[in-house]
């Protein structure tokens, strides 16, 4: 019988205490006495948001499938039970034995969002883990990264052990025996990260070292040891289709972000849109069988009891045999009341054809994401979508019935002008003319509703935009105005809601997205001030941040608004991501130039990712 961490007297004070008594359906209980390794897996952020992510689902499934490895999970106490813990000295425990996460042999921290760094200090403080790498004894979990902030991982980089740079399926394995081989031979734990460092895709932070120009830019990025690699290449699966994928995944007790069976039918896009760090992380764009996914849908279906399936990819409607997977759905679903959620689809006649036969019309809003306003700056960031083919999706779905539509935009984005920040708004104005126009006055069930959100645009590393300024708060805030004032100038403004995002949010994303290792004292003076979930407006401490950054005597404009030139070196640099600096440069300056850029279906652009030998960059083109 496992012993609950918790008190009842505890539990009944917080909110939602089923985030902590674990024991949910379909997690994994072994005896600890059987297995050789725990792996303690964490999402720094509450539990509603870390159950809701898949990667951690697919490794958390692979580690159990060994049978000398017993993998738990823990996420972020809320701020009510941290204080708790704080007062009553409770250390952080996993869920599933209710154990003490400083007892196992690893901790495993996703890194999906930056805004989460403060908490990822939260979890080592909790867990009585050193804040500092170079600190913690024998006695302690390694701390291992992975996830796409680990692109640039160089501001976190003081408080990791390990850096895992890549897709988590290809070399956990060899890991964990280095560490079980490591034991048995009686190595330290500085024996071990030395070899582990010398396994290809982890990147090991003690063993690598700085220098600066004068100017505070990068001079070089060495390391500091034989036999550890300058470059580390990220870890790519090749045939996604026979990779681990987990057909139990955990079923949580209380309804979290992302309640519903999650299939990934691909990893990768084609696009090429030059703001998107996602698109060019995961390149190649790899496929998963259709037959597999089918074998998939049934079983996870079968052994969560969800009442929904959503397709996870970056670029859905790229799938090339999407057809035939959403017919067997709809096949397979309408039988048992299943929903089906397709995210990420280009508004066409083949997409809203099929959300036609899957959606209750009535409830459901459309979503496109135009990114920006003219059609000149979507040729800047290579977006690909002419104003033509957004008003005539837009008429095909108010045709169909839908009646409110979502558009996304960016603001901020390089070579805007003020005639681009009008367009979001006379484009918006275009969409609720065409539902006036397309709809007759008597097939009309109430007015149309357009909800236009902008987000701040923050350049990322191993983007074609990680050359470019970045706005202050200021300029942003002005942005918004700009926006909102046009939108009231619109004929059909009562149709329009217009929402933006936190300005100081986006520029401290935007120094810890480009940040160096100078950027770590000031994450940890402001978790010391009390930040503690930034990605939560009510708990985001803006003027801590601003003492942080004072005290430690970091410039925040160095790491935004500051000019790069072409041949500066990045703190990233010595990752290799698959694509070339090269072609980033090349996307860079014909993006200067206000040029397009073919998918890569249409045309290679010489990207680099093709050495990995799979996916899109070896089907015949027709």
């Amino acid at each position: 019988m496992i012993k609950p961490a918790l008190s009842d007297e505890i539990l009944l004070k917080i909110e939602k205490p089923a985030r902590y008594i674990g024991n949910e359906v379909n997690s994994v209980v072994k005896d600890k006495s059987k297995v050789d390794i725990r792996f303690c897996m964490c999402f720094p952020d509450v539990y509603e948001i870390g159950m809701s992510h898949l990667g951690i689902q697919i490794i958390y499934d692979m580690l159990n499938r060994f049978e000398d490895t017993w993998c738990e999970r823990v996420y972020s106490p809320w701020v009510d039970l941290d204080k708790i813990m704080r007062e009553q000295n409770i250390p952080l425990f996993a869920l599933e034995s209710q154990e003490p996460v400083k007892d196992f042999d690893f901790l495993g921290i996703t890194l999906q969002y930056e805004m989460c760094y403060t908490n990822i200090l939260q979890i080592l403080d909790l867990s009585k883990i050193p804040l500092l790498a170079k600190e913690r004894g024998e006695d302690v979990p390694i701390v291992i990264g992975g996830g796409p902030c680990t692109y640039n991982p160089e501001p976190i980089a003081d408080f990791f052990d390990i850096f895992y740079i890549g897709e988590g399926e290809t070399q956990y394995r060899r890991l964990l025996d280095v560490y079980k081989e490591n034991k048995k031979q009686g190595g330290s734990r500085e024996d071990f990260l030395y070899q582990a460092a010398q396994i290809p895709g982890m990147y090991v932070p003690r063993f690598y070292e700085t220098a600066y120009n004068e100017d505070g830019t990068i001079a070089s990025f060495t390391p500091t040891r034989e036999q550890i690699p300058t470059t580390i290449v990220k870890e790519m699966v090749t045939d996604v289709s026979n990779t681990n994928y987990p057909e139990k995944p955990v079923v949580p007790f209380i309804k979290v972000t992302q309640d519903r069976v999650v299939l990934e039918i691909q990893r990768g896009c084609i696009r090429g849109c030059r703001f998107c760090q996602a698109g060019q992380l995961y390149r190649p764009v790899r496929e998963r069988d259709v037959e597999v996914l089918k074998r998939y849908a049934v079983e996870m279906l079968k052994n969560t009891g969800h009442e929904e399936i959503s397709l996870s990819s970056l670029s859905s409607s790229d799938y090339s045999q999407l057809e035939e997977l959403i017919a067997f759905l709809i096949d397979e679903c309408k039988q048992k009341n299943i929903n089906i959620s397709l995210p990420s689809l280009r508004i066409d006649a083949f997409s809203l054809d099929v959300m036609s036969k899957v959606q209750d019309v009535r409830k459901s809003s459309l979503t496109f994401a135009p990114e920006a306003g003219s059609q000149r700056l979507r040729d800047v960031i290579n977006k690909g979508l002419t104003e033509e083919v957004i008003l005539k999706g837009a008429a095909m779905a108010f045709e169909g019935g839908w009646t409110r539509v979502k558009l996304y935009f960016m603001l901020g984005l390089p070579t805007e002008t003020e005639e681009d920040i009008r367009g979001i708004a006379e484009l918006s104005n275009k969409i609720a003319k065409t539902f006036y126009d397309t709809v007759p006055k008597e097939k009309r069930n109430g007015k149309v509703q357009i909800v236009t959100s902008t987000s701040f645009f923050i350049p990322k590393p191993f983007t074609p935009f990680q050359w470019a300024t970045m706005s202050t708060k200021e300029e942003f805030i002005e942005k918004a105005h700009i926006t909102k004032k046009a939108v009231l100038e619109q004929l059909n403004q009562k149709s329009i809601k217009y929402n933006w995002h936190e300005a100081d949010v986006s520029v401290l994303e935007g120094v810890f997205a480009r940040g160096d290792r100078k950027v770590a004292p000031v994450i940890m003076k402001a978790y010391e001030k009390g930040c503690l979930f930034d990605s939560w407006s009510e708990y985001f401490h803006n003027d801590l941040w601003l003492e942080a950054f004072e005290e430690c005597q970091v410039s925040i404009d160095f790491y935004t608004t500051r000019e790069r030139s072409l041949d500066e070196i990045f703190p990233w640099d010595f990752l290799d991501c698959g694509v070339t600096k090269d072609f980033l440069k090349r996307e860079w300056l014909k993006a200067m130039d206000e040029t397009v850029s073919p998918n890569c279906r249409t045309q290679c652009q010489g990207c680099g990712a093709n050495r990995f030998g799979c996916g899109v960059c070896f089907e015949e083109r027709g």
